[in-house]
């Protein structure tokens, strides 16, 4: 094995699943917001649900391609950069993400084409039920990606045989109590990244005083979820905290940046963990804390990182940092979702444009959140590939050369640029351009104070006009 070449095939897999999780992330939480506003169309009939339906549904079919060709791209490193991985798991990773392919990219796939060309075609509700199945096909995306990894967290319900694991019960991989904690956190936050960005473009339209009518109900429904959901993912990341405290401990003292077992055990806030002397740089700690966080104990002794070997420890840097930062933006959310929330009541969110930049600016904190969340959770899981029977460095492919990971490393930087360049411009495009210049197909209800919104070729004249 050359070192070289396992550290970029790494940086490899870290790129790649950096990039490919933007995409599921924003179309898991649009897809739900997309049925939402079908369903509400439907109900009151008022016309601007469809108007905004039709504006999300483009952005959703650009969002959801990019997310298709990044995956089917990032897919094929398992059989060049890790072989034994793949041979020894494939008996049980095969398997689900097949039933990915056959549950939720066949919901996705089949009723996507009645989203864009089916409304004339069909009944009004066997449309809502087609925008039902498409959130539901990704929503079974995220369950089958989430208990394959939460397999290689925390491995069960499988024995080695000829060098493989073999499932032998797919109850324990597949009902794991890990992945019913793993798999809300990621869901919901999906649902607050839908939330945030859409949101986000209804400030970013009330600052230029453009689509005022649908600004008010993209800022205010956007908000009023995330100011739901956001107490909820904070529960349900403690829930997480408790899987990795009980099933990773080395993790959780690489997270807490503790190098040594302590009873009660202090929580450090920030500081700067120094590897090479075991211990930190200007540390700020709240005693005591560290227990409660823990084992919900006042007296509970917690593990350090010197109770472990040092070939089995993670590095700590990164996930103490990014676990942080994750925490932070979600309580920046917290904070921007309830007091957004509570002058939109009060009819005065319109009036406060400092808010309003701060909710336009907010769009890539679910996203930050997201990204240091999973490399907590994989920098964290190191030195093992499936936690505590395969190590990162036996499970790439013994002949790899650096010479060939470069190439492929600047191969997969390439692809994914050009991908990620054009587009992101064109969802910007489509942002720019503004809802009422999205509707394929004219309203019944014209818009009176823009009597263009009907018209065919309405994104070129917005942006003429602008």
């Amino acid at each position: 094995m050359d070192p070289t070449a396992l550290l970029l095939s790494r940086l490899q897999f870290a790129f790649t699943i950096s990039f490919h999780i933007i995409f599921p992330a924003f179309t898991i939480g649009l897809a739900a917001w997309l049925a939402v506003l079908e369903a509400m169309h439907q109900y009151s009939g008022k016309p601007v649900y469809r108007t905004l339906f039709e504006f999300w549904l483009k952005i959703f079919g650009v969002a959801f391609g990019m997310g298709v060709v990044s995956g089917v791209v990032m897919a094929f490193q398992f059989g060049t950069n890790w072989s034994v991985l793949s041979k020894m798991s494939g008996p049980i990773q095969g398997p689900l993400l097949s039933y990915e392919t056959f549950t939720a990219f066949m919901l996705e796939a089949g009723f996507f084409g009645i989203l864009i060309f089916g409304r004339p075609r069909v009944p009004p509700w066997f449309y809502l039920f087609s925008t039902a199945m498409v959130a539901l096909g990704t929503t079974l995306s995220a369950f089958w990606i989430m208990v394959n990894n939460s397999w290689m967290q925390v491995p069960t319900g499988y024995v080695l045989e000829n060098g493989q694991f073999v499932p032998d019960d797919w109850a324990q991989i597949i009902f794991n109590r890990v992945v019913w904690v793993r798999f809300p956190h990621m869901l919901l936050a999906s649902y607050l990244t839908g939330a945030f960005c859409v949101a986000a473009t209804g400030a970013w339209y009330l600052l230029r005083r453009a689509y005022r009518a649908e600004a008010r109900v993209m800022l205010r429904m956007g908000l009023a979820l995330a100011a739901v959901l956001l107490p909820v993912q904070l529960f349900i990341g403690h829930l997480v905290g408790d899987y990795v405290h009980d099933y990773q401990p080395a993790k959780f003292a690489a997270i807490e940046a503790r190098w040594h077992d302590e009873q009660p055990a202090s929580e450090v806030l920030i500081a700067i963990p120094d590897s090479s002397t075991g211990s930190n740089k200007y540390a700020i700690s709240i005693p005591v804390l560290g227990s409660i966080i823990g084992s919900m104990s006042l007296t509970s002794k917690e593990v350090g990182l010197s109770s472990f070997a040092p070939q089995d420890r993670p590095p700590v840097a990164i996930p103490f940092f990014a676990f942080r930062i994750m925490v932070g933006c979600g309580f920046v959310m917290v904070g921007l979702a309830w007091l957004g929330s509570w002058l939109g009541l009060k009819q005065r969110l319109e009036r406060s444009r400092l808010l309003l930049w701060g909710i336009f600016l907010s769009f890539p904190l679910p996203w930050i959140a997201i990204l240091t969340g999973w490399y907590t959770a994989e920098v964290g899981r190191q030195p093992w590939t499936v936690y505590g029977v395969l190590r990162t460095a036996d499970a790439v492919t013994p002949s790899l050369t650096a010479a060939a990971a470069t190439a492929s490393l600047i191969l997969f930087v390439a692809v994914y640029a050009f991908i990620f360049s054009f587009g992101t411009y064109y969802i910007y495009r489509l942002l720019r351009a503004g809802p009422a210049g999205l509707v394929g197909k004219p309203l019944h209800v014209p818009v009176p104070n823009r009597p263009m919104s009907l018209a065919d070729k309405m994104p070129a004249i917005v942006e003429a006009g602008e």
